[in-house]
C-alpha cells in the first residue's frame, strides 16, 4: 500500500475536549497523518478546528428542513413546557429527529466528493451515536471503500453484564447496525476482545475487521508547564484520570490507599491520590473520606485534556479502573496515554479484560475488585522504589508503545490481515 493514499474522514467531532472518545479519535487521525496518509476531515463539531498539517472541513448543519423543524418543536417542548417526546420517538424510529438531521448534513457534505478520488472512508463517531455512520449507509458508491470504526458495542442493549440499559428503538438500532457491519468493507475495533463480542451479535463481521488499538498521542498543544496546587509533582502521585461512571467504583484503590499509609505514616505528606475527572454519584463517598485522608483529591468538574495529560506523564503511578462484571471488551481510552507514560499502571478489573489482555498474565499490577490487601501491598512497593529512586519507576513494555503507534496501524493497514 502506497503512503500516499487518500482517505476521506468522516467524523462527529474533533473536539479534544468533548468526550474521550473524541480524543481518541483525534488521536487515531494524527496517527493515519504521520503514516503517511493523504487526509481530508469533515467534522460535525459545529465550530471551526484545525489540525496541524491536516485538511480539516467543518460540515454544516441543515436547517431548511422538515426534519430540522421537527428536531427544534421536540427540544422547545421539552424546554418550555417540560413535556419531553423522546422516548416515544425513539420507540417509533429508533432514532431522535437530532439524529437524522444530523446524520442527513453529514451525509449531504460527504456526497459533494467523488469517491473515485479517494481510497478510503473512514467513519468516526463517539458515545452512544452513530451519525456518520448512517450517512455513509445512504451513500452506496462509497462502501466498497468504507472502513467503519465501532467505539463502543451498539446499540447500548449488547453492553456487557452489569451494564443492563436496554434503549427505546433498540429493535431499529440492532437492524441499522447490521446493514453497517454488512456494507463497509472493512469494521475497525480499538480490541481484539470487542471484536470478538460484537461478532457474537453480528456474524458479517467475521472475515472483515481490523484491530487499531487506541493510539499514543505524540503532541499535546498548549500543556501549561505550571501544574496545578493539588499536583506536586516532587511527591509520590497515584493518579486516576478519567470520569467515574455508575459502575467504575472507586473503593477498592481509596480503601487500599487507606491501608498503604497506615503502614507508612509518613506519606501522608510524601503522597496524594488523585481523581480527575467531573463530578460523580462518589462525591460525597470522597468528602467523607477526605476527613481521613487529607492527600486524598478528587477534581470537582472536568479538567482540560491537556492539563491531564501532563499530569499522567509525570504521575508517580497511573491507574486504571474498570466496571466491576465477568469481562470488559473494551480498551481504555486512557490505556495509550498511561503507555506513553512509562510509568507503573495499577488495574483494577475483570478477569476477562482487553487491558489485562495486553499487558498479560505475568504483569504483577493487576487485581480483583475485592483485592484491596494486594493492591495495598502493590502501592507499598511502589512507593519503596518510589523513595529509593523515582527514576526506577517506569512501566518498561516497548511492545505496547509500539502496538498503540501509527507504526502498527501502518502494518495493520498495508497487510490488511482481516480476522
Amino acid at each position: 500500500m502506497s503512503t500516499n493514499k487518500r482517505i476521506l474522514i468522516v467524523a462527529e467531532s474533533i473536539n479534544i475536549d468533548d468526550s474521550s472518545g473524541t480524543k481518541g479519535r483525534v488521536a487515531l487521525i494524527k496517527s493515519l497523518a504521520k503514516a503517511g496518509y493523504a487526509l481530508t476531515v469533515l467534522h460535525f463539531t459545529q465550530k471551526e478546528i484545525q489540525l496541524e498539517g491536516i485538511e480539516c472541513l467543518a460540515i454544516n448543519e441543515r436547517k431548511n428542513n422538515f426534519i430540522y423543524l421537527l428536531s427544534r418543536v421536540h427540544r422547545l417542548l421539552n424546554r418550555w413546557f417540560k413535556i419531553d417526546i423522546g422516548d416515544a420517538i425513539d420507540k417509533m424510529f429508533g432514532f431522535s429527529f437530532g439524529f437524522f438531521n444530523d446524520a442527513k448534513s453529514i451525509e449531504d457534505a460527504v456526497d459533494k466528493y467523488n469517491h473515485n478520488e479517494y481510497d478510503m472512508i473512514w467513519t468516526l463517531s463517539k458515545g452512544n451515536s452513530y451519525r456518520s455512520h448512517k450517512a455513509v449507509l445512504e451513500l452506496p458508491q462509497w462502501h466498497t471503500k468504507w472502513y467503519a470504526y465501532v467505539h463502543d458495542p451498539f446499540p447500548q442493549q449488547l453492553y456487557p453484564r452489569p451494564y443492563n440499559y436496554v434503549p427505546h428503538g433498540y429493535r431499529q438500532q440492532r437492524l441499522f447496525f447490521m446493514e453497517v457491519t454488512k456494507k463497509a468493507k472493512r469494521i475497525i475495533f480499538p480490541s481484539q476482545l470487542l471484536k470478538e463480542w460484537m461478532q457474537s451479535y453480528y456474524g458479517s463481521i467475521e472475515g472483515k475487521s481490523l484491530i487499531i488499538p487506541h493510539q499514543i498521542t505524540t503532541s499535546i498543544e498548549n500543556v501549561d508547564a505550571k501544574f496545578p496546587d493539588y499536583f506536586k509533582v516532587e511527591k509520590f502521585n497515584i493518579l486516576h484520570a478519567g470520569n467515574l461512571l455508575d459502575l467504575r467504583d472507586p473503593k477498592p484503590i481509596v480503601e487500599a490507599y487507606a491501608l498503604f499509609l497506615e503502614q507508612h505514616p509518613e506519606a501522608i505528606e510524601t503522597s496524594s491520590l488523585i481523581f480527575l475527572g467531573k463530578p460523580s454519584q462518589y462525591d460525597a463517598y470522597f468528602i467523607k473520606q477526605k476527613n481521613s485522608l487529607p492527600s486524598l483529591y478528587n477534581s470537582e468538574d472536568y479538567v482540560a485534556f491537556n492539563a491531564v495529560y501532563a499530569m499522567q506523564q509525570v504521575a508517580s503511578v497511573n491507574v486504571i479502573l474498570e466496571a466491576k462484571s465477568e469481562i470488559s471488551p473494551f480498551l481504555p481510552g486512557k490505556f495509550p496515554h498511561c503507555v506513553a507514560a512509562n510509568r507503573p499502571i495499577i488495574y483494577i478489573g475483570p478477569y476477562y479484560s482487553e487491558t489485562k489482555r495486553l499487558l498479560g498474565k505475568e504483569y504483577p499490577y493487576q487485581f480483583d475488585f475485592n483485592e484491596i490487601e494486594e493492591i495495598a501491598k502493590a502501592m507499598i512497593s511502589l512507593y519503596q522504589t518510589w523513595m529509593s529512586d523515582p527514576k526506577n519507576l517506569f512501566l518498561n513494555r516497548p511492545d505496547l508503545s509500539d502496538f498503540c503507534t501509527y507504526i502498527h496501524l501502518k502494518s495493520v493497514l498495508n497487510n490488511e490481515k482481516v480476522s
